[in-house]
């Protein structure tokens, strides 16, 4: 767990106790933020059960044996049914004086909402929101507030994966970055209404209470034209340069512009699956995050995975398939910060490659696909794309993004930014902290009936063939392409499959 919303001494020397495996924290504790027993769910969960079912033990009560089974089950397998199994023993205690059963049943909690439970989730919102009622610091108080608005817009979204029918991981990594992100949007939207020196905006967004922070990004600026205004204004427009930057930007300027809608995800969650049967993983993870919001808006997420395992393909289709406008960038060649905009006084001065993906679009949210992350250049010899991105990727910083070349402020908080990655040794770490890394896997030698299908029937169509001469291909053609190809990179198995359609074709033009 990540949060800290407790800074005093004692806690984190406590923390630093529970990571190191000398400290199993309390129920409150968890709430309050602290890592879980030494930063592991499961380790926890384990260590948790065991401890107090040789306390129900040691009384050796025929009332309380049904508790210890199902603790000493939950210790061998910590699943959801065995967190439900100890609830439900603790409802057939009638006396359970000396145990803690109130902290049991809370602590079980919190850990089905560490598995993807809505309704654990939102009871632990409210305990964390009962807990910032007591007599705290205002600033303990305020930063349990934002926990607890984290938690409840995170409830919001887990129940509607489940409802959709989209897994949910089973791990505490995946959950604490989801309500981090939530509890920081929060926090920003709180502190900037209440800071009198803050720019004026609307703060009919700071009580979020059925919306999560992607939701309100979409809303933003958004009038009864049903789009978004990206550029207000063009800084020094009397000067030549600025008029004719003005001429350029004339229909832009001050005009809401469209956001792509969101498409049924359920037949979206079906395409990419069938044509990308070794990364269910990952379009669960990409899509779980879109459910119940009128826009396309994906978080800043890299897409880790071996050269040849089809993670840029991904990013093309998954972009495609939402129907939003994308731009495909290979970053080999991104050296400075002209990714950010060059100022108009150059020759070379040109908009923020945001901007110019808005402008090409007529969107407000288009997607921006970096390819190959990692090939970023370092110099910092007139700037650093690294440090662009880093401001881009961040909602209160791309609102009110400074663009050199229009010398005026864009609203570029609904882009969304899709990268792919071989390794991430060359990612800075302020980089990554802003990101959802999902690791893209090699599709399996099991997958080869369902991809070598799909990739036959795409270079038939880039053939300039129809389709349909993609007949299914049959079985000695299948087992000579898994006596060749055993798994990994798809990159072969295309070659191996467009060698095979070329030997059809050349069959059909002998007969």
């Amino acid at each position: 767990m990540t949060f800290k919303p407790s800074q005093d001494r004692h806690f984190q020397r406590r923390q630093k106790a529970a990571i190191a495996g000398l400290h199993l924290p309390t129920a409150e504790e968890l709430l309050r933020g602290m890592a879980f027993f030494r930063q592991d769910l499961t380790e926890d969960i384990r260590e948790y059960s065991g401890r107090l079912s040789g306390r129900v033990k040691k009384r050796n009560g025929t009332a309380l044996a049904p508790l210890a089974i199902t603790l000493d089950e939950l210790a061998v397998e910590p699943s959801e049914d065995s967190l439900l199994a100890v609830e439900a023993a603790l409802d057939f205690i009638d006396d359970a004086q000396g145990l803690p059963a109130a902290e049991c049943r809370l602590r079980c909690r919190i850990y089905r909402a560490f598995f993807g439970d809505g309704q654990a989730t939102a009871m632990i919102a409210g305990e964390i929101a009962h807990l910032a009622s007591g007599d705290l610091a205002p600033a303990e108080c305020r930063a349990l507030l934002w926990r607890s608005l984290g938690w409840a817009a995170q409830s919001r979204i887990l129940d509607w994966r489940r409802r959709a029918g989209i897994s949910v991981q089973r791990s505490a990594e995946w959950f604490e970055p989801e309500v981090s992100a939530y509890e920081a949007h929060f926090r920003n939207v709180i502190t900037s209404s209440t800071d009198a020196e803050a720019e004026p905006k609307d703060t009919s967004s700071v009580g979020l209470a059925a919306t999560t922070w992607e939701e309100e990004s979409s809303e933003h600026e958004e009038g009864g034209t049903g789009g978004v205004i990206v550029i207000s204004g063009i800084g020094n427009d009397a000067t030549p340069e600025g008029k004719r930057v003005a001429k350029e930007f004339e229909k832009f300027k001050g005009r809401p512009l469209k956001l792509p809608g969101m498409p049924e995800l359920t037949a979206v969650r079906e395409r990419l699956i069938a044509e990308f049967p070794h990364a269910v993983t990952i379009v669960d993870s990409v899509l779980e995050g879109l459910g119940g919001r009128p826009n396309v808006y994906l978080r800043p997420i890299i897409l880790l995975g071996a050269p040849g395992s089809g993670k840029t393909r991904f990013a093309r289709r998954l972009t495609e398939e939402l129907g939003a406008p994308y731009e495909l960038i290979s970053c080999g060649g991104l050296s400075d910060s002209a990714v950010g905009g060059t100022a108009r006084r150059w020759t070379s001065g040109e908009p923020s490659l945001a901007i110019m993906a808005v402008r090409r679009h007529l969107c407000a949210g288009p997607v921006v696909i970096l390819d190959e992350i990692e090939k970023i250049g370092t110099s910092r010899h007139n700037g650093n794309v690294h440090d662009v991105l880093i401001g881009l990727f961040e909602q209160e910083t791309s609102r009110r993004w400074h663009d050199p070349y229009l010398q005026a402020h864009c609203d570029l908080s609904h882009v969304s930014w899709l990268m792919t990655a071989n390794s991430l040794e060359p990612i800075p770490t302020a980089l990554r902290d802003r990101c959802r890394i999902l690791r893209f896997p090699d599709p399996g030698a099991d997958q080869l009936p369902l991809l070598a299908p799909r990739i036959l029937e795409r270079l038939y169509i880039e053939a300039g063939y129809d389709p349909r001469w993609a007949t299914p291909l049959e079985g000695f053609e299948l087992d000579a392409l898994a006596s060749v190809w055993t798994g990994g990179s798809i990159r072969p198995l295309e070659r191996l499959v467009d060698g095979l359609r070329k030997a059809r074709e050349s069959g059909r033009r002998r007969q």
